[in-house]
């Protein structure tokens, strides 16, 4: 009877974000049920409560709101229409939760093509970090049709600390999250060249990130990522290669207008040298390996 009574949500893709999303949800009295394409990991979720499914459909079948966390268009696209896929199993007036970054225009083309099913459809990139994620504090910069709200508003207040709502369609979102990407990778970009500049100059590394963090030029990226460097762990939170492709998205979005980037163009070289460097899945901060002649801590 109690498992009845309880509040339903899905959640797919468990990595950095969507393992935290699903806690949070647990955490606030919702059922959550989960669906990893890696071996184990929903198994793992459902521990401490939850339900584990083989696929996307066991997921929609279970809940009128799915929360999708993977990282690109590509990927949601499977989670929706590849196979054992969630649209076919969503029932009309059910919430499908868009939270990668991804072009506006493929968001809002699949807003019409979820409402032909009568799904509602919220497109809702993310920010903040695996760390605001796990403890509800994390940004989604939403937009959807008042009905996708309704239905699906007291899970996005559930899963996040801030939720901005920025326009009755989709699209919106994707733009705010994609501007924000540019400002997250020029900083990192950033933050790499000056910590770079100062090994080079024989500066105390722990000392420059002392005084920076305390100085009109620290920025969050610098404080965050830079700990990884002096740390010399570059696990990946969020890897080189999702700058590669935000960045990309972000200048894609800039080119059909063509309005001029060049701070956003330099850094996204800044990512693909590192990429094809060898530093594609490594943590972004990784980005500091592209400069010569200095000795990373």
């Amino acid at each position: 009877m109690e498992r009845r009574q309880k509040m339903q949500a899905g959640v797919i893709g468990l990595g950095a974000m969507g393992a935290g999303i699903a806690a949070t949800l647990r955490r606030n009295g919702y059922e959550v049920h989960v669906c990893d394409v890696r071996p184990g990991v929903a198994a793992a979720f459902t521990k401490e409560g939850g339900v584990a499914c083989a696929t996307p459909a066991e997921v929609a079948a279970a809940c009128p709101v799915v929360v999708s966390v993977v990282v690109n268009a590509q990927q949601t696209d499977s989670v929706l229409f590849g196979e054992g896929g969630a649209a076919a199993a969503m029932q009309p007036g059910s919430t499908f939760v868009m939270c990668s970054t991804v072009d506006p225009n493929w968001s809002v083309a699949l807003e019409a093509k979820l409402g032909e099913r009568g799904i509602h459809y919220i497109d809702a990139p993310i920010s903040g970090g695996a760390a605001k994620a796990a403890s509800g504090q994390m940004t989604v910069m939403s937009a959807a049709k008042p009905a996708a709200y309704a239905a699906a508003g007291a899970v996005l207040d559930a899963m996040a600390g801030k939720v901005y709502r920025l326009g009755d369609s989709a699209g919106a979102g994707s733009k705010v999250k994609i501007i924000n990407q540019l400002l997250a990778g020029v900083h990192i970009a950033a933050a790499a060249e000056a910590m770079a500049l100062g090994l080079r100059e024989g500066v105390d590394p722990q000392a420059l990130y002392e005084v920076i963090t305390h100085s009109a030029g620290n920025s969050w990226m610098f404080e965050n990522r830079m700990a990884h460097v002096l740390a010399g762990d570059y696990t990946p939170l969020s890897a080189v290669d999702i700058f590669v492709k935000d960045l990309g998205l972000v200048l894609d979005t800039a080119r059909a207008s063509k309005f001029p980037l060049p701070l956003a163009s330099t850094a996204h070289q800044m990512f693909m040298q590192a990429s094809t460097a060898g530093y594609a899945k490594e943590d972004d901060s990784a980005v500091i390996k592209i400069f010569p002649g200095i000795t990373l801590p």
